[in-house]
């Protein structure tokens, strides 16, 4: 992917990885428009970043998701880059009494869903473009889960598999395909206070666009560059030490 004169789409770009990316996009000479749930945050994040763009939608709905592939093509043609990044993150203990499903539901929404069907949505336009390029937002824990997390630990786990079998469908239709894999990044994911142990959010933001620039289609950071390469037997032991079982 080429760092400038790109028009970029970052969803889930209100806050936490999404705007730093953002802001780190229009730095370099890019058009880029974000996109959240929450008015508000919208608003804040537009006044306090200056030439960003932004729509209110919540892509954990589809027919919001079909709106805004709609508009966004609509409004910036020259859209060539999708970065799928909104997520979230609940930490639930399957053995309790029963929650409410929605819930659960919204969280496999917008963490696996979404980036499927924009991804459906925005292939064919993409296509047509040069330089495009679809983005991934995954997990480390995609590779060794988190038992708190179970549900997003799964969808991430899915959207690393969804996203391999993606790049070999657009393997030559000029559609880049590239996944982005945190480590714990200190953001609100999770809600405030969760992630403080975390890495700079800002710190993991220079390192993808430093493993976008070196062409690299996997992009890690810390912990996750080695989640990312585990055998079997190593995520087990990895996995079990997360959750605080010793090692196998």
């Amino acid at each position: 992917m080429e760092l400038s004169d790109n028009t970029i789409l970052v969803t889930g770009g209100t806050g936490g990885i999404g705007l730093a990316l953002a802001e780190r996009f229009h730095k370099a000479g890019n058009t880029v428009v974000v996109c959240g749930r929450r008015e508000e945050k919208l608003k804040a994040a537009l006044a306090s970043h200056p030439g960003l763009h932004g729509f209110v939608c919540d892509v954990g709905a589809p027919e919001e998701r079909q709106r805004l592939a709609e508009r966004i093509v609509r409004e910036f043609p020259g859209l060539n880059v999708l970065v799928n990044n909104a997520g979230i993150q609940r930490k639930i203990d399957l053995a309790a009494a029963p929650r409410p499903w929605d819930g659960l539901r919204d969280e496999i929404a917008i963490n696996l869903e979404a980036p499927i069907h924009l991804s459906m949505l925005l292939a064919d336009h993409l296509s047509q473009k040069d330089g495009a390029a679809i983005l991934n937002v995954s997990s480390g824990l995609a590779f060794t889960p988190m038992a708190a997390a179970p549900v997003y630990c799964a969808t991430k786990a899915g959207l690393h598999s969804f996203t391999v079998s993606l790049r070999l469908q657009l393997a030559g239709k000029g559609v880049e395909v590239i996944e982005i894999i945190p480590p714990a990044v200190n953001t609100d994911l999770g809600g405030p206070g969760q992630h403080t142990f975390g890495v700079p959010v800002g710190d993991f933001a220079d390192a993808v666009t430093a493993g976008l620039a070196g062409k690299e289609r996997e992009i890690g950071y810390g912990t996750s560059v080695r989640a990312m390469r585990l055998s079997r037997d190593e995520i087990d032991r990895v996995t079990d030490g997360i959750n605080g079982r010793g090692t196998r």
